[in-house]
Protein backbone atom coordinates (compact mmCIF):
# COMPACT_ATOMS: atom_id res chain seq x y z
CA UNK A 1 0.00 0.00 0.00
CA UNK A 2 1.60 3.54 -1.10
CA UNK A 3 1.81 5.75 2.14
CA UNK A 4 0.08 8.53 2.28
CA UNK A 5 1.63 12.55 2.92
CA UNK A 6 3.14 12.60 -0.46
CA UNK A 7 5.50 15.49 -1.12
CA UNK A 8 6.74 16.95 -4.40
CA UNK A 9 9.06 19.50 -2.30
CA UNK A 10 12.00 18.41 -4.58
CA UNK A 11 10.11 20.40 -7.08
CA UNK A 12 8.82 23.11 -5.18
CA UNK A 13 10.32 25.96 -3.01
CA UNK A 14 8.64 27.53 0.26
CA UNK A 15 7.71 31.32 -0.05
CA UNK A 16 8.00 34.35 2.22
CA UNK A 17 4.16 33.00 3.33
CA UNK A 18 5.68 29.60 4.09
CA UNK A 19 3.01 28.34 1.23
CA UNK A 20 4.91 26.12 -1.98
CA UNK A 21 5.49 27.66 -5.14
CA UNK A 22 7.04 25.82 -7.51
CA UNK A 23 9.93 26.12 -9.59
CA UNK A 24 9.88 27.11 -13.14
CA UNK A 25 9.77 25.07 -16.55
CA UNK A 26 13.04 22.54 -16.25
CA UNK A 27 14.75 25.59 -13.80
CA UNK A 28 15.05 29.10 -14.38
CA UNK A 29 15.05 28.86 -18.31
CA UNK A 30 15.71 25.55 -20.40
CA UNK A 31 18.90 27.20 -21.81
CA UNK A 32 20.04 29.08 -19.59
CA UNK A 33 23.37 27.08 -19.67
CA UNK A 34 24.28 27.68 -23.30
CA UNK A 35 24.82 30.36 -25.14
CA UNK A 36 22.55 32.69 -26.84
CA UNK A 37 21.50 32.14 -30.52
CA UNK A 38 20.70 33.72 -33.33
CA UNK A 39 19.15 32.64 -36.32
CA UNK A 40 19.40 34.52 -39.32
CA UNK A 41 16.74 33.54 -42.19
CA UNK A 42 17.97 33.77 -45.76
CA UNK A 43 16.83 33.44 -49.27
CA UNK A 44 14.61 35.05 -51.69
CA UNK A 45 11.48 36.21 -51.17
CA UNK A 46 8.28 33.64 -51.25
CA UNK A 47 10.93 30.72 -49.86
CA UNK A 48 8.77 30.16 -46.79
CA UNK A 49 11.57 31.84 -44.65
CA UNK A 50 8.52 33.45 -42.72
CA UNK A 51 6.48 30.30 -42.03
CA UNK A 52 9.74 28.48 -41.03
CA UNK A 53 10.61 31.11 -38.92
CA UNK A 54 7.65 31.40 -36.84
CA UNK A 55 6.68 27.80 -36.46
CA UNK A 56 10.34 26.89 -35.57
CA UNK A 57 9.59 29.49 -32.90
CA UNK A 58 6.73 27.82 -31.59
CA UNK A 59 8.40 24.85 -30.95
CA UNK A 60 11.43 26.13 -29.32
CA UNK A 61 8.99 27.47 -26.75
CA UNK A 62 6.88 24.65 -26.37
CA UNK A 63 10.10 22.64 -25.98
CA UNK A 64 10.68 25.52 -22.84
CA UNK A 65 13.45 27.84 -24.73
CA UNK A 66 12.37 31.71 -24.65
CA UNK A 67 12.60 31.99 -28.66
CA UNK A 68 11.34 35.24 -30.56
CA UNK A 69 10.88 36.60 -33.98
CA UNK A 70 12.12 39.58 -35.16
CA UNK A 71 10.79 40.33 -38.77
CA UNK A 72 12.98 43.29 -40.51
CA UNK A 73 9.61 43.73 -42.94
CA UNK A 74 8.20 44.57 -39.42
CA UNK A 75 10.55 47.28 -38.84
CA UNK A 76 10.41 48.43 -42.62
CA UNK A 77 6.67 49.36 -42.02
CA UNK A 78 7.92 51.80 -38.86
CA UNK A 79 9.74 54.32 -41.35
CA UNK A 80 7.35 53.08 -44.58
CA UNK A 81 3.88 53.11 -43.28
CA UNK A 82 2.21 52.27 -46.68
CA UNK A 83 4.02 50.53 -48.99
CA UNK A 84 3.60 51.89 -52.89
CA UNK A 85 5.32 48.94 -54.52
CA UNK A 86 8.91 47.37 -55.48
CA UNK A 87 10.64 50.01 -56.09
CA UNK A 88 11.78 50.46 -52.45
CA UNK A 89 13.57 47.10 -53.21
CA UNK A 90 15.99 48.19 -56.33
CA UNK A 91 19.28 48.11 -55.31
CA UNK A 92 19.84 51.49 -56.67
CA UNK A 93 17.14 53.15 -54.50
CA UNK A 94 19.59 54.92 -51.86
CA UNK A 95 16.80 56.66 -49.82
CA UNK A 96 14.88 53.33 -49.59
CA UNK A 97 17.71 50.97 -49.13
CA UNK A 98 19.09 53.72 -46.33
CA UNK A 99 15.58 52.76 -44.67
CA UNK A 100 15.78 49.17 -44.82
CA UNK A 101 19.51 48.95 -43.79
CA UNK A 102 18.38 51.01 -40.61
CA UNK A 103 15.31 48.64 -40.18
CA UNK A 104 17.52 45.64 -40.06
CA UNK A 105 19.81 47.01 -37.84
CA UNK A 106 17.12 47.61 -35.32
CA UNK A 107 15.80 44.50 -35.42
CA UNK A 108 19.24 43.12 -34.81
CA UNK A 109 19.38 45.65 -31.47
CA UNK A 110 16.01 44.42 -30.23
CA UNK A 111 17.31 40.85 -30.76
CA UNK A 112 20.27 41.95 -28.54
CA UNK A 113 18.30 43.44 -26.23
CA UNK A 114 15.90 40.46 -26.15
CA UNK A 115 18.90 37.94 -25.77
CA UNK A 116 20.81 40.13 -23.18
CA UNK A 117 17.54 40.29 -20.94
CA UNK A 118 15.87 36.81 -20.72
CA UNK A 119 16.22 34.91 -24.68
CA UNK A 120 17.56 32.28 -25.22
CA UNK A 121 17.28 32.21 -29.67
CA UNK A 122 16.72 35.16 -31.47
CA UNK A 123 14.71 34.63 -34.91
CA UNK A 124 15.72 37.09 -37.39
CA UNK A 125 13.62 37.13 -40.27
CA UNK A 126 14.93 38.60 -43.23
CA UNK A 127 16.46 37.78 -46.54
CA UNK A 128 20.11 38.35 -45.73
CA UNK A 129 20.22 38.13 -49.09
CA UNK A 130 24.36 39.00 -49.55
CA UNK A 131 27.13 37.69 -47.92
CA UNK A 132 28.06 40.89 -47.04
CA UNK A 133 25.11 41.52 -45.03
CA UNK A 134 25.58 38.33 -43.47
CA UNK A 135 29.06 38.84 -42.38
CA UNK A 136 27.60 42.04 -40.63
CA UNK A 137 25.22 39.89 -38.70
CA UNK A 138 27.68 37.35 -37.58
CA UNK A 139 29.93 40.58 -36.93
CA UNK A 140 27.25 42.23 -34.65
CA UNK A 141 26.30 39.05 -32.60
CA UNK A 142 29.33 36.72 -32.38
CA UNK A 143 32.59 38.65 -32.45
CA UNK A 144 31.36 41.60 -30.44
CA UNK A 145 29.09 39.52 -27.96
CA UNK A 146 30.05 35.68 -28.04
CA UNK A 147 26.63 34.98 -29.73
CA UNK A 148 26.59 31.82 -31.66
CA UNK A 149 24.54 32.47 -34.96
CA UNK A 150 22.51 30.01 -37.43
CA UNK A 151 21.96 30.80 -40.85
CA UNK A 152 18.95 28.88 -42.09
CA UNK A 153 18.37 29.42 -45.76
CA UNK A 154 15.60 28.67 -47.71
CA UNK A 155 15.63 27.50 -51.16
CA UNK A 156 12.58 26.69 -53.56
CA UNK A 157 13.00 25.55 -57.00
CA UNK A 158 9.54 23.69 -56.84
CA UNK A 159 7.28 26.22 -59.35
CA UNK A 160 4.08 24.54 -57.79
CA UNK A 161 5.58 25.44 -54.19
CA UNK A 162 6.72 28.65 -55.44
CA UNK A 163 3.25 29.66 -56.99
CA UNK A 164 1.57 28.38 -53.23
CA UNK A 165 3.81 30.47 -51.35
CA UNK A 166 3.19 33.54 -52.90
CA UNK A 167 -0.49 33.26 -53.68
CA UNK A 168 -0.10 33.08 -49.54
CA UNK A 169 1.79 36.12 -49.56
CA UNK A 170 -0.56 38.23 -51.14
CA UNK A 171 -3.24 36.85 -48.80
CA UNK A 172 -2.09 37.44 -45.82
CA UNK A 173 0.69 40.01 -46.33
CA UNK A 174 -0.04 43.84 -44.74
CA UNK A 175 1.82 45.34 -47.62
CA UNK A 176 -0.69 44.11 -50.13
CA UNK A 177 -3.94 44.38 -48.57
CA UNK A 178 -4.96 47.99 -50.26
CA UNK A 179 -4.13 46.86 -53.74
CA UNK A 180 -5.89 44.63 -56.07
CA UNK A 181 -4.71 40.83 -56.92
CA UNK A 182 -3.25 41.80 -60.08
CA UNK A 183 -1.14 44.70 -59.15
CA UNK A 184 -0.06 42.91 -56.15
CA UNK A 185 0.81 39.67 -58.18
CA UNK A 186 3.04 41.88 -60.49
CA UNK A 187 4.41 44.00 -58.00
CA UNK A 188 5.51 41.04 -56.22
CA UNK A 189 7.24 39.40 -58.62
CA UNK A 190 8.96 42.44 -59.52
CA UNK A 191 9.89 42.11 -55.79
CA UNK A 192 12.13 39.38 -56.41
CA UNK A 193 13.62 40.20 -59.64
CA UNK A 194 15.38 42.93 -57.03
CA UNK A 195 16.41 40.26 -54.64
CA UNK A 196 17.56 38.52 -57.40
CA UNK A 197 19.91 41.02 -58.18
CA UNK A 198 21.39 40.62 -54.94
CA UNK A 199 21.21 37.47 -53.37
CA UNK A 200 23.94 35.40 -53.62
CA UNK A 201 23.40 32.18 -51.79
CA UNK A 202 25.77 30.81 -48.86
CA UNK A 203 29.18 29.80 -50.86
CA UNK A 204 30.76 26.63 -48.04
CA UNK A 205 33.84 27.71 -49.36
CA UNK A 206 33.82 31.61 -49.27
CA UNK A 207 31.89 31.30 -46.07
CA UNK A 208 33.23 28.13 -44.46
CA UNK A 209 33.16 28.96 -41.12
CA UNK A 210 30.00 29.63 -40.71
CA UNK A 211 26.92 27.63 -39.52
CA UNK A 212 23.98 27.01 -41.29
CA UNK A 213 21.51 24.95 -42.69
CA UNK A 214 20.08 24.84 -46.47
CA UNK A 215 16.57 23.68 -47.18
CA UNK A 216 15.96 23.00 -50.29
CA UNK A 217 11.96 22.58 -51.65
CA UNK A 218 10.33 22.84 -48.14
CA UNK A 219 12.65 19.93 -46.53
CA UNK A 220 12.91 17.62 -49.45
CA UNK A 221 16.23 18.14 -49.17
CA UNK A 222 18.74 19.84 -46.47
CA UNK A 223 22.72 20.81 -46.36
CA UNK A 224 24.67 21.06 -42.30
CA UNK A 225 27.52 22.69 -42.04
CA UNK A 226 29.13 23.10 -38.78
CA UNK A 227 26.40 22.40 -36.53
CA UNK A 228 27.24 23.13 -32.64
CA UNK A 229 25.43 22.66 -29.86
CA UNK A 230 22.00 21.12 -28.83
CA UNK A 231 19.88 24.34 -29.58
CA UNK A 232 21.14 24.10 -32.78
CA UNK A 233 20.42 20.46 -32.97
CA UNK A 234 16.84 20.69 -31.52
CA UNK A 235 16.45 23.08 -34.72
CA UNK A 236 17.66 20.59 -37.35
CA UNK A 237 15.29 18.04 -35.69
CA UNK A 238 12.71 20.25 -36.56
CA UNK A 239 13.69 21.56 -39.78
CA UNK A 240 13.80 18.40 -40.72
CA UNK A 241 10.68 16.93 -40.01
CA UNK A 242 8.43 19.94 -40.96
CA UNK A 243 6.83 20.61 -43.96
CA UNK A 244 5.00 23.68 -45.41
CA UNK A 245 1.77 23.83 -46.79
CA UNK A 246 -1.77 23.43 -45.49
CA UNK A 247 -2.74 20.66 -43.61
CA UNK A 248 -5.98 19.15 -42.37
CA UNK A 249 -5.61 16.99 -38.86
CA UNK A 250 -8.35 15.56 -36.81
CA UNK A 251 -8.49 15.24 -32.83
CA UNK A 252 -11.15 13.22 -30.27
CA UNK A 253 -11.06 12.51 -27.12
CA UNK A 254 -12.07 8.96 -26.72
CA UNK A 255 -15.72 8.00 -26.23
CA UNK A 256 -17.33 8.50 -22.43
CA UNK A 257 -15.28 5.56 -20.23
CA UNK A 258 -16.77 4.00 -17.29
CA UNK A 259 -14.52 6.34 -15.27
CA UNK A 260 -15.39 9.17 -16.22
CA UNK A 261 -19.10 8.35 -15.37
CA UNK A 262 -18.45 8.28 -11.81
CA UNK A 263 -15.54 10.92 -11.63
CA UNK A 264 -12.38 8.89 -11.50
CA UNK A 265 -9.27 10.08 -12.98
CA UNK A 266 -6.76 7.86 -15.17
CA UNK A 267 -7.39 4.34 -15.17
CA UNK A 268 -8.01 1.99 -18.26
CA UNK A 269 -11.38 1.01 -18.18
CA UNK A 270 -14.13 0.06 -20.78
CA UNK A 271 -16.36 2.88 -22.75
CA UNK A 272 -19.66 3.09 -21.19
CA UNK A 273 -22.71 2.37 -22.74
CA UNK A 274 -22.97 6.06 -24.24
CA UNK A 275 -18.90 5.98 -25.19
CA UNK A 276 -19.54 3.03 -27.25
CA UNK A 277 -22.82 4.92 -28.89
CA UNK A 278 -20.15 7.66 -29.79
CA UNK A 279 -17.33 5.58 -31.26
CA UNK A 280 -20.13 4.25 -33.89
CA UNK A 281 -21.49 7.67 -34.66
CA UNK A 282 -17.44 8.93 -34.39
CA UNK A 283 -17.17 5.61 -37.09
CA UNK A 284 -19.98 6.94 -39.31
CA UNK A 285 -19.21 10.62 -39.17
CA UNK A 286 -15.34 9.83 -40.57
CA UNK A 287 -16.56 6.93 -42.71
CA UNK A 288 -18.75 9.00 -44.54
CA UNK A 289 -16.12 11.75 -44.81
CA UNK A 290 -14.08 10.09 -46.91
CA UNK A 291 -10.96 11.14 -46.18
CA UNK A 292 -7.92 10.83 -48.70
CA UNK A 293 -5.42 8.14 -46.89
CA UNK A 294 -6.58 8.72 -43.60
CA UNK A 295 -4.55 7.18 -41.11
CA UNK A 296 -5.61 7.03 -36.92
CA UNK A 297 -3.17 7.28 -34.13
CA UNK A 298 -4.37 5.75 -30.59
CA UNK A 299 -3.01 5.64 -27.42
CA UNK A 300 -2.56 2.17 -25.37
CA UNK A 301 -4.87 2.63 -23.34
CA UNK A 302 -8.64 0.35 -24.40
CA UNK A 303 -10.95 3.09 -24.25
CA UNK A 304 -8.83 5.08 -27.04
CA UNK A 305 -8.93 1.52 -29.11
CA UNK A 306 -12.09 0.90 -28.27
CA UNK A 307 -13.43 4.38 -29.74
CA UNK A 308 -11.11 3.83 -32.71
CA UNK A 309 -13.08 0.62 -33.84
CA UNK A 310 -15.16 0.70 -36.36
CA UNK A 311 -13.57 3.42 -38.42
CA UNK A 312 -12.11 2.14 -41.63
CA UNK A 313 -8.75 3.24 -41.75
CA UNK A 314 -5.27 2.04 -40.28
CA UNK A 315 -4.72 2.14 -36.65
CA UNK A 316 -1.58 2.48 -34.55
CA UNK A 317 -1.35 2.53 -30.61
CA UNK A 318 1.06 5.61 -29.35
CA UNK A 319 2.94 4.85 -26.42
CA UNK A 320 3.47 8.51 -26.24
CA UNK A 321 -0.53 9.63 -26.38
CA UNK A 322 -1.28 7.70 -23.06
CA UNK A 323 -2.93 10.10 -20.59
CA UNK A 324 -0.82 11.46 -17.42
CA UNK A 325 -0.34 9.12 -14.96
CA UNK A 326 -1.89 10.14 -11.89
CA UNK A 327 0.80 7.51 -9.32
CA UNK A 328 -0.66 7.12 -6.20
CA UNK A 329 -4.04 8.84 -7.27
CA UNK A 330 -4.86 7.00 -10.27
CA UNK A 331 -8.69 5.37 -10.33
CA UNK A 332 -9.45 8.33 -7.47
CA UNK A 333 -12.25 11.09 -7.55
CA UNK A 334 -11.06 14.53 -6.98
CA UNK A 335 -13.35 13.82 -3.63
CA UNK A 336 -10.81 11.05 -2.79
CA UNK A 337 -7.66 13.02 -3.73
CA UNK A 338 -8.98 15.76 -1.75
CA UNK A 339 -9.86 13.40 1.53
CA UNK A 340 -6.78 11.35 1.27
CA UNK A 341 -4.09 13.93 -0.09
CA UNK A 342 -5.45 17.32 0.31
CA UNK A 343 -1.56 19.12 -0.03
CA UNK A 344 -1.17 17.32 -3.36
CA UNK A 345 -4.37 18.37 -4.40
CA UNK A 346 -4.14 22.10 -3.30
CA UNK A 347 -0.47 22.00 -4.95
CA UNK A 348 -1.85 20.93 -7.84
CA UNK A 349 -4.37 23.48 -8.58
CA UNK A 350 -1.73 26.43 -7.44
CA UNK A 351 0.57 25.15 -10.55
CA UNK A 352 -1.33 22.61 -12.50
CA UNK A 353 0.88 23.05 -15.27
CA UNK A 354 4.46 21.83 -12.99
CA UNK A 355 3.04 19.59 -10.64
CA UNK A 356 3.65 16.11 -10.66
CA UNK A 357 1.57 13.40 -9.05
CA UNK A 358 3.62 11.52 -6.49
CA UNK A 359 4.89 8.76 -8.76
CA UNK A 360 3.28 9.57 -11.65
CA UNK A 361 3.25 12.57 -14.20
CA UNK A 362 2.99 16.18 -14.43
CA UNK A 363 2.05 17.89 -17.80
CA UNK A 364 5.87 19.00 -18.36
CA UNK A 365 6.28 15.56 -18.96
CA UNK A 366 3.55 14.75 -21.14
CA UNK A 367 5.03 17.66 -23.22
CA UNK A 368 8.41 16.14 -23.22
CA UNK A 369 7.43 12.63 -23.97
CA UNK A 370 5.03 14.28 -27.00
CA UNK A 371 8.11 16.36 -28.37
CA UNK A 372 8.65 13.18 -31.24
CA UNK A 373 5.20 12.90 -31.71
CA UNK A 374 4.61 16.61 -33.07
CA UNK A 375 7.41 16.54 -35.33
CA UNK A 376 5.50 13.95 -37.37
CA UNK A 377 2.41 15.32 -37.15
CA UNK A 378 4.53 18.58 -38.52
CA UNK A 379 4.72 16.65 -42.15
CA UNK A 380 1.71 14.67 -41.11
CA UNK A 381 -2.03 15.45 -42.64
CA UNK A 382 -5.21 13.74 -43.10
CA UNK A 383 -4.82 12.09 -39.37
CA UNK A 384 -7.12 11.19 -36.57
CA UNK A 385 -5.71 11.00 -33.01
CA UNK A 386 -8.03 9.97 -30.51
CA UNK A 387 -6.28 10.40 -26.98
CA UNK A 388 -7.43 11.73 -23.96
CA UNK A 389 -7.62 15.15 -22.27
CA UNK A 390 -4.49 16.49 -20.45
CA UNK A 391 -2.76 14.62 -23.45
CA UNK A 392 -4.63 16.79 -26.42
CA UNK A 393 -4.47 20.21 -24.51
CA UNK A 394 -0.80 19.82 -24.83
CA UNK A 395 -1.35 18.80 -28.78
CA UNK A 396 -3.39 21.73 -29.29
CA UNK A 397 -1.72 23.90 -27.44
CA UNK A 398 1.64 23.75 -29.37
CA UNK A 399 -0.45 24.14 -32.72
CA UNK A 400 -2.56 27.19 -31.57
CA UNK A 401 0.37 28.48 -29.57
CA UNK A 402 -1.02 29.23 -26.64
CA UNK A 403 1.21 29.95 -23.76
CA UNK A 404 2.47 26.98 -21.17
CA UNK A 405 0.04 27.99 -18.57
CA UNK A 406 -3.19 27.57 -20.50
CA UNK A 407 -1.99 24.13 -21.36
CA UNK A 408 -3.83 22.43 -18.23
CA UNK A 409 -7.06 24.52 -19.09
CA UNK A 410 -7.80 24.01 -22.44
CA UNK A 411 -11.29 22.90 -22.77
CA UNK A 412 -11.42 19.48 -24.63
CA UNK A 413 -14.91 17.81 -24.33
CA UNK A 414 -15.83 14.60 -25.05
CA UNK A 415 -18.03 13.80 -28.06
CA UNK A 416 -16.38 16.34 -30.24
CA UNK A 417 -14.58 15.87 -32.97
CA UNK A 418 -11.94 18.85 -33.26
CA UNK A 419 -10.54 19.88 -37.17
CA UNK A 420 -7.82 21.35 -36.65
CA UNK A 421 -6.39 23.48 -40.15
CA UNK A 422 -3.41 25.11 -40.51
CA UNK A 423 -2.31 28.19 -43.04
CA UNK A 424 0.52 29.74 -43.23
CA UNK A 425 2.15 29.61 -39.45
CA UNK A 426 -1.00 29.96 -37.96
CA UNK A 427 -3.68 27.34 -36.99
CA UNK A 428 -7.45 27.60 -36.54
CA UNK A 429 -9.76 24.60 -34.95
CA UNK A 430 -13.38 23.91 -35.43
CA UNK A 431 -15.09 21.64 -32.63
CA UNK A 432 -17.66 19.07 -34.05
CA UNK A 433 -20.02 17.71 -31.45
CA UNK A 434 -21.74 14.69 -32.34
CA UNK A 435 -24.82 14.17 -30.69
CA UNK A 436 -24.13 11.75 -28.01
CA UNK A 437 -24.65 12.59 -24.25
CA UNK A 438 -22.06 12.75 -22.07
CA UNK A 439 -20.69 13.47 -18.66
CA UNK A 440 -18.85 16.90 -18.85
CA UNK A 441 -15.17 16.24 -17.38
CA UNK A 442 -13.81 20.06 -17.59
CA UNK A 443 -12.72 21.92 -14.25
CA UNK A 444 -11.78 25.43 -13.93
CA UNK A 445 -9.18 26.24 -11.06
CA UNK A 446 -10.43 27.12 -7.87
CA UNK A 447 -9.41 30.57 -6.71
CA UNK A 448 -8.72 29.45 -3.34
CA UNK A 449 -5.46 27.31 -3.63
CA UNK A 450 -4.44 27.55 -0.24
CA UNK A 451 -3.32 24.34 1.25
CA UNK A 452 -5.25 25.29 4.40
CA UNK A 453 -8.85 25.73 2.27
CA UNK A 454 -11.58 23.51 3.08
CA UNK A 455 -13.29 21.07 1.46
CA UNK A 456 -15.63 22.81 0.41
CA UNK A 457 -13.43 25.48 -1.42
CA UNK A 458 -11.35 23.04 -2.81
CA UNK A 459 -14.25 20.96 -4.59
CA UNK A 460 -16.56 24.18 -5.59
CA UNK A 461 -15.33 23.39 -9.24
CA UNK A 462 -15.27 20.10 -9.63
CA UNK A 463 -17.64 19.01 -12.34
CA UNK A 464 -20.94 16.41 -11.70
CA UNK A 465 -20.97 12.73 -12.22
CA UNK A 466 -22.95 10.17 -11.50
CA UNK A 467 -22.41 9.73 -7.74
CA UNK A 468 -23.41 13.23 -7.51
CA UNK A 469 -26.44 13.42 -10.10
CA UNK A 470 -29.86 13.58 -8.79
CA UNK A 471 -31.62 10.21 -9.33
CA UNK A 472 -33.31 11.39 -12.57
CA UNK A 473 -30.04 11.86 -14.30
CA UNK A 474 -28.45 8.31 -12.99
CA UNK A 475 -30.36 6.83 -16.13
CA UNK A 476 -27.25 6.12 -18.88
CA UNK A 477 -28.92 5.31 -21.42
Amino acid sequence: MAPTGFSVAANMEKSEDGQKVFQRFRGSKAGDNFSPLVVAMVGLPARGKTVLAHKLNRYLNWNGLNSKVFSISFYRRKHIELYDGHEIFRADNDEANEIIQQSAKEAMEDALDFLKSEGNIAILDGTHASAKMRQKTLNYFAKQFNFKVLFLECIVDDEAMLERNIKEILQFSKDYKHMTKERALDDFHHKIEHFMEQYETINPKEESKYTFIKVFDGGENLSVHRLNGPHQTMILSFVSSFRPGSKTLYFSRHGESEFNVVGRIGGDTDLSPRGRIYASTLANFINEADIPELHVWTSEKRRTKQTAAGIAAPSEPIPALNELDAGVCEGLSYEEMQEKYPQEFAWRDQDKLRYRYPWGESYIDIMARLAPVLLEMEHEDNLLTISHQAVLRCILGYFLNKSLDELPYLNVPLHTVIKLTTEGYKSHIEFITLNVECVDTYRKQPKNCNVARSSEDALITVPAHFNMWPISKMIIE
